[in-house]
This record gives C-alpha cells, sequence and structure tokens, in this order.
C-alpha cells in the first residue's frame, strides 16, 4: 500500500536527518537539519492520522505510533529553540559561528 511507503519514507527520514545534524558544519545548519526532521516528523502523524481516519490502523496502533511521534515531534522543537537560543547568546557575546 502506498501510504505505507509514505510512512516509512517519512518516518525513517527523520532518523537520518538527526544522525546528519551531529555532524553538522555550523549552529544554523545543525537547526536546519533538526528543522528538516521536523517536517518529517510532522508529514508522519499526518500518515499516520490518514491511516487511522481510514481504519486501516486499530486505535491501539494508531495510539502508540502518535503518541511516539508527538513526543519526538515535541523534542525536536525543543531542540530547535535551545540550540537558536543558545546561538544568540553567542553571537550578543560577540562569538562567531
Amino acid at each position: 500500500m502506498a501510504i505505507y511507503k509514505q510512512v516509512l519514507r517519512s518516518g525513517t527520514s527523520v532518523s537520518a536527518n538527526v544522525h546528519e545534524s551531529e555532524f553538522a558544519q555550523s549552529p544554523t545548519d545543525f537547526v536546519f537539519k533538526l528543522h528538516i526532521a521536523l517536517k518529517e516528523a510532522n508529514e508522519t502523524m499526518n500518515w499516520l492520522n490518514l491511516l487511522h481516519d481510514t481504519n486501516i490502523l486499530s486505535e491501539k496502533e494508531f495510539e502508540s505510533m502518535a503518541t511516539d511521534c508527538s513526543e519526538l515531534i515535541a523534542l525536536l522543537v525543543s531542540s530547535i529553540k535551545t540550540v537558536k537560543k543558545n546561538n544568540n547568546k553567542e553571537k550578543m557575546n560577540g562569538e562567531v559561528e
């Protein structure tokens, strides 16, 4: 089924982008890669909702995956905010990226 492939693609892209961010060339590049991961996690949530709304996923399956996905989204948002805040502090202190 095509939707399963979309979930697999977007879901694994989250992991790939987070791992790629580990070797970012700058804080800006790091945030950029986390933003891509966040967008992919949001897309994954969309596909999970669609699978649930069409009764392809059971309530239990959906709740498990949606909870994990929501937690991942929250972690990514928090990480992005923290890096941006720290990067702004460094810029205010005259440190260069």
